[in-house]
């Protein structure tokens, strides 16, 4: 049985891999684009806060021979060493494809380079995936409504004053608990 109550498929490995760990080790060694974007031209976000695990995407865009595409992306993550490997080469893979052409492509191949992914980690790809979807839509996409202020970062997205609404508090590391 599993800490969360389900029970253990026996045919499905439960460690890791020697190869997949070496490749996100060399991922999470050498991270690309981590970081927020001041300039970026879309942000999107994905996860949850109350599982722990979220990462936000910075898009910034330019024009190549009359067609706009991705030229550069950054992301910030909450989250285990997979969903940082999987945001750095999703980060770098998108460059220079059009918002169309990387809506297109699924979390699968946004990390493909870290190989098949333990099931317990294809979740990582998805978060990447759902962000990347997140911020394409709100540039591409807009409506007559005046769109909902980002948080800058994203923790100050998990800031219990920017989600009145969850009834959550969070306390960082950093911050006086009384406050």
């Amino acid at each position: 049985m599993t800490r969360d109550g389900n029970v253990r498929n026996p045919s499905v490995p439960t460690v890791m891999n020697d190869d997949f760990q070496k490749r996100v080790e060399q991922s999470i060694k050498n991270p690309q684009n981590m970081g927020e974007m001041a300039d970026a031209d879309a942000v999107g976000s994905s996860g949850s806060p109350g599982c722990g695990d979220m990462i936000r995407l910075w898009l910034k865009y330019r024009t190549d021979q009359g067609k706009k595409v991705i030229d550069r992306a950054t992301f910030q993550s909450f989250g285990c060493e997979t969903a940082i490997a999987a945001a750095s080469l999703a980060t770098e893979l998108i460059r220079g494809k059009s918002p169309e052409e990387a809506a297109r492509m699924p979390g699968t191949e946004l990390a493909a380079e870290l190989g098949p992914l333990p099931p317990t980690k294809i979740h990582c790809t998805q978060l990447v995936e759902d962000a990347l979807r997140a911020a394409l839509k709100g540039h591409s996409e807009p409506t007559a409504e005046t769109p909902k202020a980002q948080p800058a970062s994203l923790s100050d997205s998990l800031n219990p004053q920017s989600l009145p609404e969850s009834g959550r508090k969070l306390v960082f590391l950093d911050q006086d608990p009384k406050r």
